[in-house]
């Protein structure tokens, strides 16, 4: 659980793909990772289980 925790704390807070697609919600970085990283992304697929959204998703202010 460490490394899904860690995994998913890398996409929250360092990968800019998943960042720029949770800030602004639209453009390329939010098509591909809605799209395409969500699939194949071993990160995203931790957000997702950790934060129980998508990685394209905005950011709630209680995480």
């Amino acid at each position: 659980m460490e490394v899904k925790k860690a995994a998913a704390d890398f996409c929250k807070n360092v990968c800019p793909v998943c960042r720029t697609a949770r800030e602004k919600q639209k453009g390329a970085c939010y098509g591909f990772v809605k799209n395409v990283e969500r699939g194949i992304c071993p990160f995203c697929k931790s957000y997702e289980s950790v934060y129980g959204r998508a990685a394209h998703e905005p950011v709630l202010k209680d995480d």
